[in-house]
């Protein structure tokens, strides 16, 4: 059920702040240090960085990272759904992008356009938290580095090379000379894959399995349509995908 694909995959991003939110603040930061701190960023983290990843840097990756997507070989997929090596073998070497070629000649240029216009979006939506992120850096450095450390680090990167290096020091890892070599570690990581999903399924093959909306009472079934809004009578044993499948 797409309904329920995109609750969980909200939840999932939800939780990750509420998870930072969790952990213990620690004493109130030191007003001094605090503003040490917000020095700091304003090199590191400058007004308008957002904008400068998602203008051309993100653009670039996402378009990488995509086309390495569709060159892994079909069973290498598939070899994560559980295929036997009768099934894989099959697939021969066959890539999605020679299937999507067949089936929408213009993928990759379809595929730009939504990236180009999804980066542009999401840079605007970006820019707008930005000084939400800068102040929550500013807090994060002033409790990670004392009055000294960040003076030492505020003069280095008031020097031509400091400065060089910290505007670019958030962005450097999403340079197409490191985003190549984290591609070459797709390949290896599809054909992990089934074995770490082997012991996924290892770790949690003494829990009770999930159950199905058929296995539910009725006030049970009932409640769980009321939290997924959808009537009751569109609930069926497709419904549970909470991402545990794998795991049966």
């Amino acid at each position: 059920m797409k309904r329920l694909k995109t609750l969980l995959a909200a939840t999932a991003l939800a939780a990750l702040p509420l998870a930072a939110q969790a952990e213990d603040s620690g004493p109130a930061l030191d007003p001094t240090r605090l503003k040490a701190a917000e020095a700091t960023v304003d090199y590191v983290f400058p007004t308008g960085t957002y904008a400068r990843i998602m203008d051309k840097t993100m653009e670039s990756v996402m378009g990488s990272v995509m086309k390495g997507a569709f060159d892994i070989p079909l069973r290498d997929l598939a070899a994560m759904s559980g295929k036997s090596d009768e099934e894989l073998q099959k697939l021969g070497n066959s890539t999605l992008s020679e299937i999507m070629a067949i089936l929408d000649p213009v993928y990759e240029e379809r595929m730009g356009l939504t990236s180009r216009v999804m980066m542009t979006e999401m840079g605007k939506l970006m820019t707008q938290f930005e000084p939400s992120i800068r102040d929550g850096l500013s807090r994060a450095y002033a409790k990670r580095f004392d009055a000294e450390q960040l003076a030492d680090l505020n003069r280095f990167f008031a020097t031509p090379t400091g400065k060089a290096y910290a505007a670019d020091s958030m962005i450097i890892f999403m340079d197409p000379e490191v985003m190549s070599k984290m591609q070459e570690f797709m390949p290896v990581m599809m054909k992990q894959m089934p074995a770490l999903m082997g012991k996924v399924k290892d770790a949690v093959k003494d829990l009770p399995k999930p159950r199905k909306p058929s296995d539910l009472a009725p006030e049970e079934r009932g409640k769980l349509a009321d939290l997924l809004g959808v009537p009751e009578t569109e609930l069926d044993d497709n419904t549970r995908g909470f991402g545990l499948e794998a795991a049966e």
